[in-house]
């Protein structure tokens, strides 16, 4: 398991983890060695990209690559912890919620994934993040 194949299945819009052939664990992002039994037998676990949002927190103060996409003071962004509905437990970016009014954002908010493709062809990336449900079901 290596951290290229997990961009890889970002940009095919993926959301993998990583499953313990031994005890069964799931992790998000994978892991290579199991944090409950130790065991280094790993496999790629699909995840369905479904969960609920357990922790935000909105940033005023954006780093280089995030003021290039129009982050600042007056425009935040928002990151969280989302719950997957197998279990683990991912960070990610949270996108199409009221940013400047954060006490409108509630925790345990249903989420889908969504894949931020991004940049050039030369330096073509995807970003994970994540989307209230009742917004995505509205497109």
């Amino acid at each position: 398991m290596s951290d290229y194949w997990f961009e890889q299945f970002l940009s095919e819009g993926k959301l993998m983890g990583s499953k313990c052939m031994e005890c069964g664990a799931l992790f998000a992002p994978p892991r290579r060695i199991c944090m409950k039994c130790h065991s280094d037998k790993m496999e790629w676990a699909e995840m369905k990209g479904m969960g609920s949002l357990a922790a935000f927190t909105c940033i005023h103060i954006a780093p280089p690559s995030m003021l290039e996409e129009g982050y600042d003071r007056n425009n935040p962004y928002c990151t969280g912890a989302i719950t997957l509905d197998e279990g683990p437990r991912v960070v990610a970016r949270i996108e199409e919620v009221d940013t400047l009014n954060p006490e409108s954002i509630a925790i345990g908010t249903r989420l889908e994934v969504k894949f931020l493709h991004q940049g050039t062809d030369r330096n073509l990336g995807t970003v994970l993040a994540f989307r209230p449900l009742q917004v995505a079901n509205a497109d």
